[in-house]
């Protein structure tokens, strides 16, 4: 099976490539977009700014390329934020894939923001996950949520209740960071790079 992560103007997308290969899986990390086009599952992670991440991908063709791809797609954090309508961080369309809108986090209990560190996953009645997962804990790291919707696979609570797990037709994301989340995220990783959904 051949998996490509897609390589942009985003932080972190080298530490999922890792993550592929201590889980035993052929990644390449790559903005060729023949190569992601052939692949059988395609990652689309990063930290970044919403904004200026945008404008990156319009200028290498990779937002057109990404709205295209029909194999089983699955975005993490920014990516997760990017595949969505539109995004408060900097007023910032996306790429319109998944139509819920991404938030600032407006903290109501001196809440910080980030919201940084391990929170638990509540998983819905139609979520891609394993049902083992509901009430695990992941690691998160990030300022802007994903409101709930209609796709929501999972939800996580700082602040207000928000979506942590998301699913529409074949896209797939996490807003946390399944490489950096142990036992859990290498199980979130596999389920999604078996097709266990």
């Amino acid at each position: 099976m051949k998996v490509a992560i897609i390589n942009y103007n985003a932080g972190n997308v080298r530490s999922v490539l890792f993550a592929m290969e201590r889980l035993g899986f052929d990644a390449e990390l790559t903005d060729d977009h023949a190569a992601i086009r052939a692949a059988d599952k395609v990652i689309f992670p990063g930290v970044g700014e919403a904004n200026t991440t945008m404008s990156y991908l319009r200028n290498k063709g990779l937002d057109e390329l990404i709205r295209s791809l029909t194999q089983p797609v699955l975005g993490i954090c920014l990516g997760m934020q990017l595949l969505c309508d539109y995004s408060e961080e900097n007023d910032t369309e996306c790429l319109g894939i998944i139509p819920q809108h991404v938030r600032r986090f407006q903290p109501v209990n001196g809440e910080k923001v980030p919201h940084m560190g391990w929170n638990a996953l509540q998983l819905t009645d139609t979520s891609w996950l394993s049902p083992e997962l509901n009430g695990s804990y992941a690691y998160f790291v990030h300022s802007y949520y994903v409101e709930q919707g209609a796709y929501t696979a999972a939800t996580t609570q700082y602040c207000q209740t928000f979506t942590s797990v998301l699913r529409k037709d074949n896209f797939f994301a996490t807003q946390f960071h399944p490489e950096k989340s142990g036992k859990v995220g290498e199980q979130i990783l596999r389920d999604f790079l078996d097709g266990n959904w």
